[in-house]
């Protein structure tokens, strides 16, 4: 009987070693299950930023934007956003298209005005002419003159407000763009009596007699607003809203008329009368857009000068027809009135506080804050949002008037400006 005891004792160690192999087994299989479990995502990552690279190419440089192998990319959360112009020291008060819109000038709080040349919105980076305000001036729009080398400057400072024009003599090819040193040929101060210059637009004239020169329009953060010839400087005409406080003005393309957004619900307008020597004969009012029931924060002309569109803080936009015979005391008629399609927490209907127009006249872009929105002119849908289209406020947006290239296609590009020290380009919705 005594072998018996010795063969019980190693069926015991047997038994206990599979069981304890068993529990090592079923831990180990745990862990390597977890382990898994964490290296799924990074091996999902992976394939992604594989597939991200080719577009990094030329013929596709608008879709990396919608890549987040890195920081800045990700921040391109929208499909339309194209690129980013960088570089601005503070924030971005306006800008302005070039007639041809190869050209986009900027005006930064850090006392300097960029002139970028848009050969392609997709580059990675861009050549520009720098052009450094007096000391001590904070430059508060601009808009172009004659030329992609000739730039109108509103700037502010202790004393007031003061226009710079600066300008080449013999201006230097596109590609040089950088070694230019654009001169200041006429300049003005404290043209509006201390007031801040709220907007600044300019056209080249073509209405009747007109030359095709540039006027410019200065509307100040007061009532007046002055009309000046571009090139030489001289001052054509001054109107007085008489409504409080100016919103904005601007003129339109064709330099016939001049509208202004003001206190009051109505918009004011005054036609441009040109001479047969193409000089500037008189600025008269001719008519007044009656129908909002509350202030308007923006208007802007439809490319053919025959249309105005208005945003106000009664939450509507409304398109009128211009285009009457007014001298036989017709009035202008509303053509179409949208709801704007914003609210607040409470369900307020919010208002605009820029728009602009597409070259084709077909797409409206309204900003509100750091929101930009894309709509139809025709229906008044909205075509397409970009919720947090800045980091900050935007304090300005502009079309280009002809179609930019982007990679091997050529697009109708927007521009923004804002506070967050960037100008942004986007793309047209589809209609």
């Amino acid at each position: 009987m005594e072998p018996i005891v010795p063969i019980a004792i190693l069926s015991s160690l047997i038994l206990g070693a599979l069981i304890a192999f068993v529990a090592f087994s079923s831990y180990f299989r745990k862990r390597k299950s977890e382990v898994a479990s964490i290296a799924k995502p990074a091996e999902a990552a992976a394939p992604n930023l594989k597939n991200s690279k080719p577009q990094q190419t030329k013929k596709s440089q608008s879709k990396p934007h919608h890549s987040h192998a890195d920081k800045d990319l990700n921040k391109r959360h929208h499909p339309l956003d194209l690129n980013t112009l960088k570089g601005h020291g503070d924030s971005v008060n306006g800008l302005c298209f070039s007639s041809d819109g190869h050209s986009l000038a900027t005006a930064c709080d850090d006392g300097v005005v960029r002139v970028f040349k848009l050969d392609d919105a997709s580059s990675k980076s861009f050549k520009f002419m720098r052009i450094n305000l007096p000391a001590g001036g904070h430059p508060t729009a601009v808009a172009f003159v004659d030329d992609a080398y000739s730039v109108v400057v509103a700037s502010q400072n202790l004393t007031g407000a003061n226009l710079y024009m600066y300008g080449e003599d013999k201006p230097k090819s596109g590609d040089n763009i950088q070694q230019s040193k654009p001169e200041i040929k006429w300049e003005h101060h404290n043209v509006h009596d201390k007031k801040y210059i709220i907007t600044l637009f300019g056209t080249k004239a073509t209405h009747g007699a007109a030359d095709g020169s540039t006027i410019i329009a200065s509307s100040s953060e007061g009532t007046d607003i002055k009309l000046w010839h571009g090139k030489s400087g001289k001052l054509l005409g001054n109107v007085d809203t008489n409504q409080l406080k100016n919103n904005m003005a601007t003129i339109s393309p064709d330099g016939r008329f001049i509208a202004a957004a003001a206190f009051t619900a109505d918009v004011k307008v005054w036609e441009i009368v040109y001479s047969k020597d193409s000089s500037v004969k008189e600025v008269t009012k001719v008519m007044q857009l009656k129908g909002h029931k509350s202030a308007v924060t923006w208007l802007c002309f439809t490319p053919n000068s025959e249309q105005i569109i208005t945003a106000s803080k009664d939450g509507s936009i409304r398109v009128w027809n211009i285009n009457v015979r007014y001298h036989l005391d017709e009035d202008p008629k509303t053509l179409k009135s949208f709801e704007i399609p914003l609210h607040d927490s409470k369900g307020s209907v919010l208002s605009y506080d820029r728009l602009s127009v597409s070259p084709d006249g077909k797409i409206l872009a309204a900003t509100h804050g750091s929101l930009l929105q894309w709509l139809s002119v025709e229906t008044g849908q909205v075509l397409e949002t970009a919720d947090k289209a800045h980091d900050g406020d935007i304090t300005d947006i502009a079309w280009a008037p002809k179609p930019i290239s982007v990679g091997d296609k050529r697009l109708s590009i927007l521009a923004t400006a804002s506070v967050d020290k960037k100008v942004k380009l986007w793309a047209a919705p589809a209609l």
